[in-house]
């Protein structure tokens, strides 16, 4: 089959891709939240001393919510790029990020593990700027739809580290005397 595809062809298939990934994305992200018990009425996570860079809680589902729009989005872009050079590594780096992502709620709300959720957030910050650059070699404008999402991951690792400098002895990773309890 020599024919190329239509633009109409390519919209559709973008269209279907999306109304798949974003919505998997966004639930993914519902369900290691939900599994961690993250968030202000995490009782753990309620007696930690707040850092001053800490925003109004309810900022982190709307951001996230956003973040993971935009990521399945962008994932569509790249997915319906066949052909394109540089396309599966672009989706690997994806999903190495995005299994990354969903790890780091269950370790820092749920297993109480504040050092390895920073040393996640790290890979996490090395992997969102890798993933951005592939984009870019694949498709520009979903990289440029990660962009914010690398801002918040370097942010949430300032913060989580701000975590850590306020509350040493609330960390599980470092072999402190708190309990861990994932109900």
């Amino acid at each position: 089959m020599s024919e190329l595809a239509s633009s109409a062809q390519l919209r559709a298939s973008f269209l279907r891709w999306a109304l798949v990934l974003v919505p998997g994305i966004v639930l993914l992200g519902l369900l290691s939240a939900a599994i961690a018990g993250s968030g202000p009425g995490n009782p753990w996570f309620a007696d930690l001393v707040k850092p001053a860079l800490y925003p109004p809680a309810a900022t982190f589902a709307i951001v996230w919510t956003i973040l993971y729009i935009l990521m399945g989005l962008a994932l569509a872009m790249i997915v319906t790029a066949r052909g394109a050079p540089g396309r599966g590594a672009a989706i690997a780096a994806f999903a190495a990020q995005l299994v990354l992502n969903l790890a780091w709620s269950p370790l820092f709300f749920g297993m109480h593990k504040i050092s390895i959720a920073l040393g996640v957030l790290v890979l996490i910050d090395v992997m969102v700027a890798m993933t951005v650059w592939l984009f870019w070699r694949v498709r520009p404008h979903a990289a440029m739809l990660l962009l914010p999402c690398l801002v918040w991951v370097l942010f949430a690792t300032a913060l989580n580290w701000q975590f850590l400098e306020a509350n040493p002895n609330a960390d599980g990773g470092s072999g402190s005397s708190v309990s861990v309890d994932l109900q």
